[in-house]
C-alpha cells in the first residue's frame, strides 16, 4: 500500500500525461486546465497561505461550489501543511454555524453569494473570496514566508476533516490523514478500473470524500482528466456527459435513477406498448451478458447513447447501495458498471464490486489490504485507510473503535459463500418493538415509495407502534384533502400486503415538505421525529408563503446552485410572496398563469435572470422544477439584444422574428386557395341570410390596420362577424384562431390557411402568436382577436387574456371592441348544424393608441371596461 502524502501522489501522476487535469464548464464554455498549470496554481496558492500565515495543521475551511479554484485550494493547503474542511455549499444555517464552531478554521475560502449565510460571528479578516482570476498579487510572499517544500506534509498528518451528513444529529467531524486516503486510493489503482486515458466525469460535491477521493485524488494520481460541470443539475450534467467525452462517469444511485428515468421517457413516449418492446430488448441484452459475455446493448443502443453520453464506458456508483434491477439496466444500455461500500470513516472504500466479477445485488469484496468483518451481525473494518477517532471526540473512539482496532460500522451485514459482502440495514436504524421484532424501516420504505401515490416516505417508531410521515405525488387540481387521504390510505394498504404483518402502520401523517435528507439522499431519521411531532400537533402546516430552499429535496437545492435557476426562483418568489410556491408549484393550476401570462413571464425573467425562455421551452414547462430547469439550459441573450431590452421592442420590427412558414401564412392567396375562399365566404352567407339573422349596430371604421376585440360564446362568432361586413371590408381581414382547434389536422391547417387564420397557441408558442399578429397590423391589414382566449358561458365577458395588452403596447393600431349576442343559441357547445335564432353584432367605437397610453395592463383594462360597457348597452336595450 502506497502511503505517500497526497501532494506526493498527484505530483507523480501528472508527469505521465500530457493531458489535461481539469476541464471545467462555465458559462463562458469549457476551461482547461493542464497538469503543469495545475501544479503552477497549486503552489502559487500555497505560497500565499504561508505568506498569510498559516501554521502546520491549520485549518483551511472551503465553503463554495465545485470549481479549478476550489482544486486548487485545497491542494495547496495540503501542500503547505495545513488541512482542508471541505464543507457542504448548501449546508442549513444551523449546521454551518456547528460546523465552523467545531472547526475553528483559520481561513474560509467561500463565493460572494454564500458569503452572506455564514454567521455574523465570523470575523472578516478570516474570509477569502474565492475568485477564478485570483493571484499571488494579492496575497504576496513574504521573504520570511516557509517554502511549501520544508511544509510538506507526512503520510500522518491530517489531510482533510470531512463532515459527516448528520442523519442522527448534528454533523461529526471525521479527521483522515494523508496515509488513510493515500492507501485507499493507491488499493484502487491496483484494481486497474482506471487508465491516464481517461475522463471521469464528477458530478457531486467535492465536500464528500466520496467525489474528493475517488474523483479528484484518484483521477489526478494517474494522470487522467477530471471533469467538472457548470452545475450540478441534470441539464448540466447532461451538458458535460455529452461534449466532453466523458468515459467514466462518478455517481450516485439518485443520479442514476434520474438518467434512466429521462432516458425510458424518450424512448417510450409514455407508450405501453414500447414500454414492454424496451423490457423485452432489455431482458435480452442481460441475459446475452450474463450467459455469453456479448455487450450487445453497446450496439442497440448506440444512437440513443451517442446523444447521451458517446464516449462513456464506465459507471461507477458509490454514496448509497445501488438498486440491483437499476444496475442490470445501466449494464444492458451498454455500460460496464462498477459499486463500492464504504464510509467517510474509512475513506472511503471498504469493499468494491469490480467490473470483471461485479455482483450488482451485494456491496462487493474487501479491498486488498482492508480488513473486514462481522461482529455480532455488524460490519466491521480496520486497515490503513480507517480513521482515529471523531474530532472533538464528539462521539468517545471506544465507542467507534474496539480494543483490537476494529471500526464499528453500524451497519448490519453478512457474508456469503463466496466472500461478497451482504448488507442489511443500519443497525442504528433498526427499530425494536415491545414485542421484540426487529424492524428495518428502509424495507417499509421503499415499499411505500413504490407506490404511485407516494413521493416520499418516512418511518419511526413512536410509543411502541410504527409511524409513517408521507409526502404524496400531487393529485388532480379538484382534488379535496380527504380524496388525497384516501388516495395515501389505499397505498398504504397496498404496500403493507406484501410486508409481513408485524411491519403495519400505525398512524400516517402527510407532509407538505420533502422530507429532511443529506446532500446524497440519505434521510435525517433525527428531523423525521421532529417533523412527526410538528405534524401531529398541527405546528407545521403549508404556509401561503415561498418554500425555504433550505428545506427542498436534495436535487432541487442543487437546481438553485446554478446562478439562473436561483434568479428565476428569486424573481417568482417575489411575484408569488403570498403563494404556497414550491418546485412542485404547477404554474397553471397552483400560480394561476394563463396563456400570454407566459411572456410577461419570460420578459421579467430575461431581465432579471438574463434568459431567453424559447416557446419549445415554454411547451415542455408545467411546474416550477420544469421552469428551473429550462431556464438553466435556456438562450442567453446576446448583447445587441440586451441594448434593446425586451419582447416589445423584438415586436415592433415583428418581421425579424418570423421565418418562412410564417410569411407565408401572411402571404396573399393563390387561385385555387381565393377560389376556396369565395366558396366558404358564399356558404356563410347563405346561413346568414336564410337561417340565422345577423343584426348589426354600429360602422365598422375605414379599410387599415387596426385590431377587432370580439366577445366569444359560439364557434358560430365568425360566420356572425362575416354577416357584419361587406365584401370589400372581409378580404384583408386576418383571424387569430387557437391552434389546438383550427390547426390539430392536415385538412384544418389548409382550410385556416385559405381563410387567413393565423395560429394562436399562447400556451406553448406566445412570441411567435404575438409576432404573427404584429406583422399583420403591420401590413396593414385589420385582425380579428378573440381576447377572452376561449369560449365564455353567455352570461358576460370572460377575463381577457394579457396578449393583446403586449401586443398593442409594441404595435399601437385602433381598437374596435365588439360584442356579440346570441350566437350561443344558434350554435351551442356540442351542436353541429346551427338552427334558427338572432343574432346581434353591437360595433364599439374605435379606440384610439391616444385614449389607451403604453401600458399593457392599462390597455387591457380599458379595452375590457369598452366591451362590457357594450354588453350592457345591450342587456338594457333588450
Amino acid at each position: 500500500m502506497d502511503a505517500r502524502s497526497i501532494p506526493a501522489l498527484i505530483r507523480a501522476g501528472g508527469e505521465t500525461t500530457e493531458r489535461p487535469a481539469l476541464v471545467a464548464y462555465t458559462p463562458d464554455g469549457p476551461r482547461e486546465v493542464s497538469h503543469e498549470q495545475l501544479q503552477a496554481g497549486i503552489e502559487r496558492r500555497a505560497k500565499a497561505l504561508l505568506a498569510e500565515g498559516l501554521e502546520p495543521g491549520g485549518r483551511v475551511m472551503i465553503f463554495a461550489a465545485n470549481s479549478p479554484e476550489w482544486v486548487e485550494t485545497a491542494l495547496a493547503t495540503l501542500t503547505a501543511g495545513g488541512t482542508v474542511v471541505p464543507v457542504d455549499a448548501q449546508m442549513g444555517e444551523r449546521d454551518l454555524a456547528h460546523v465552523i464552531s467545531d472547526a475553528g478554521p483559520w481561513r474560509i475560502f467561500t463565493s460572494d453569494d454564500l458569503r452572506r449565510r455564514l454567521p455574523n460571528a465570523v470575523a472578516t479578516e478570516r474570509i477569502h473570496i474565492l475568485k477564478p482570476d485570483e493571484t499571488s498579487e494579492a496575497s504576496p510572499a513574504s521573504e520570511d514566508a516557509p517554502d511549501p517544500e520544508s511544509r510538506a506534509p507526512t503520510p500522518d498528518t491530517i489531510a482533510a476533516i470531512f463532515y459527516t451528513s448528520g442523519t442522527t444529529g448534528p454533523p461529526k467531524g471525521v479527521p483522515l490523514t494523508h496515509a488513510n486516503i493515500t492507501t485507499n486510493v493507491s488499493a484502487l489503482l491496483d484494481e486497474g478500473i482506471a487508465h491516464n486515458g481517461d475522463r471521469v466525469l464528477v458530478p457531486l460535491p467535492l465536500h464528500h470524500v466520496y467525489p474528493f477521493s475517488i474523483g479528484l485524488i484518484t483521477t489526478l494520481s494517474i494522470g487522467a482528466t477530471m471533469v467538472l460541470p457548470q452545475s450540478l443539475v441534470g441539464p448540466r450534467i447532461a451538458e458535460a456527459l455529452r461534449d466532453s467525452e466523458a468515459t467514466i462517469l462518478l455517481g450516485v444511485p439518485r443520479l442514476y435513477s434520474a438518467l434512466w428515468s429521462r432516458l425510458e421517457a424518450r424512448l417510450t413516449a409514455g407508450r405501453r406498448w414500447r414500454q414492454k418492446i424496451l423490457n423485452g430488448v432489455m431482458g435480452a441484452c442481460t441475459f446475452l451478458q450474463r450467459r455469453l459475455g456479448v455487450n450487445a446493448g453497446r450496439v442497440i443502443f448506440r444512437p440513443v447513447m451517442k446523444r447521451l453520453a458517446p464516449s462513456l464506458r464506465l459507471a461507477v456508483s458509490g454514496g448509497a447501495a445501488l438498486d440491483a434491477q437499476l444496475g442490470e439496466r445501466l449494464q444492458a444500455l451498454g455500460w460496464t458498471v462498477a459499486t463500492g461500500y464504504g464510509l467517510t470513516e474509512t475513506s472511503p472504500i471498504l469493499t468494491i464490486n469490480a467490473p470483471r466479477d461485479a455482483r450488482l445485488d451485494t456491496a462487493g469484496r474487501p479491498l486488498p489490504g482492508v480488513e473486514v468483518s462481522i461482529s455480532n451481525g455488524e460490519v466491521v473494518a480496520r486497515g490503513p485507510n480507517v480513521f482515529d477517532g471523531y474530532l472533538n471526540e464528539a462521539e468517545p473512539r471506544h465507542e467507534v473503535i474496539d480494543e483490537q482496532g476494529w471500526y464499528h460500522t453500524g451497519d448490519s451485514g453478512e457474508f456469503d459463500e463466496d466472500g461478497y459482502l451482504r448488507l442489511s440495514g443500519r443497525i442504528s436504524s433498526t427499530i425494536v418493538l415491545p414485542g421484540g421484532e426487529n424492524i428495518d424501516p428502509e424495507r417499509i420504505e421503499g415499499a411505500l415509495s413504490e407506490q404511485p401515490a407516494v413521493r416520499e416516505a418516512g418511518v419511526l417508531e413512536v410509543d411502541g407502534r410504527l409511524a409513517a410521515v408521507l409526502v404524496p405525488e400531487p393529485g388532480d387540481a379538484e382534488e379535496t384533502e380527504e380524496a388525497r387521504d384516501e388516495r395515501l390510505d389505499e397505498a398504504v394498504g397496498e404496500a403493507m400486503s406484501h410486508l409481513p404483518g408485524h411491519h403495519a402502520i400505525g398512524d400516517v401523517q402527510v407532509s407538505p415538505d420533502p422530507l429532511p435528507r443529506t446532500r446524497l439522499g440519505k434521510l435525517r431519521r433525527h428531523r423525521l421525529e421532529e417533523l412527526y411531532e410538528q405534524l401531529q400537533s398541527g405546528e407545521k402546516v403549508a404556509e401561503q408563503a415561498p418554500m425555504d430552499p433550505e428545506d427542498m429535496a436534495p436535487e432541487d437545492q442543487s437546481l438553485l446552485a446554478d446562478p439562473v435557476a436561483a434568479a428565476t426562483w428569486d424573481f417568482l418568489a417575489e411575484r408569488f410572496a403570498n403563494e404556497r410556491l414550491t418546485p412542485d408549484s404547477r404554474l397553471h393550476r397552483d400560480l394561476g398563469l394563463d396563456s400570454l401570462s407566459w411572456v410577461d413571464l419570460g420578459m421579467a425573467l430575461r431581465e432579471r435572470a438574463g434568459i431567453e425562455l424559447g416557446d419549445d421551452a415554454i411547451g415542455r414547462v408545467e411546474t416550477v422544477r420544469d421552469l428551473l430547469q429550462e431556464a438553466i439550459q435556456a438562450d442567453q441573450p446576446d448583447g445587441e439584444a440586451d441594448a434593446g431590452g425586451s419582447l416589445i421592442d423584438a415586436l415592433q420590427a415583428p418581421e425579424s422574428l418570423l421565418d418562412d412558414e410564417d410569411r407565408r401564412l401572411l402571404a396573399p392567396r393563390g387561385p385555387v386557395r381565393h377560389a376556396t375562399a369565395r366558396l366558404a365566404l358564399g356558404i356563410c352567407n347563405l346561413l346568414n341570410r336564410f337561417v340565422v339573422r345577423v343584426e348589426v349596430e354600429g360602422e365598422w371604421p375605414a379599410t387599415g390596420s387596426y385590431l377587432i376585440t370580439a366577445r366569444h360564446i359560439s364557434a358560430y362568432d365568425p360566420i356572425a362577424l362575416i354577416g357584419s361586413m361587406s365584401r370589400d371590408r372581409i378580404d384583408p381581414l386576418f383571424w387569430a384562431g387557437w391552434t389546438g382547434m383550427m390547426f390539430s389536422s392536415p385538412p384544418r391547417r389548409w382550410f385556416s390557411h385559405t381563410a387567413r387564420v393565423l395560429p394562436i397557441d399562447a400556451g406553448a408558442a406566445p412570441r411567435r402568436s404575438l409576432a404573427l399578429a404584429a406583422a399583420c397590423l403591420d401590413r396593414g391589414h385589420p385582425l380579428i382577436w378573440f381576447p377572452e382566449g376561449q369560449r365564455g358561458s353567455g352570461e358576460g365577458l370572460e377575463p381577457l387574456r394579457p396578449g393583446i395588452g403586449l401586443l398593442l403596447e409594441a404595435h399601437p393600431v385602433p381598437v374596435v371592441p365588439v360584442w356579440i349576442e346570441g350566437t350561443d343559441e344558434v350554435l351551442p357547445i356540442g351542436r353541429f348544424i346551427p338552427r334558427r335564432g338572432r343574432v346581434r353584432v353591437r360595433i364599439g367605437e374605435p379606440l384610439s393608441s391616444e385614449s389607451y397610453g403604453t401600458d399593457r395592463r392599462r390597455i387591457l383594462d380599458q379595452v375590457e371596461t369598452e366591451m362590457r360597457r357594450l354588453g350592457e348597452e345591450e342587456k338594457d336595450e333588450s
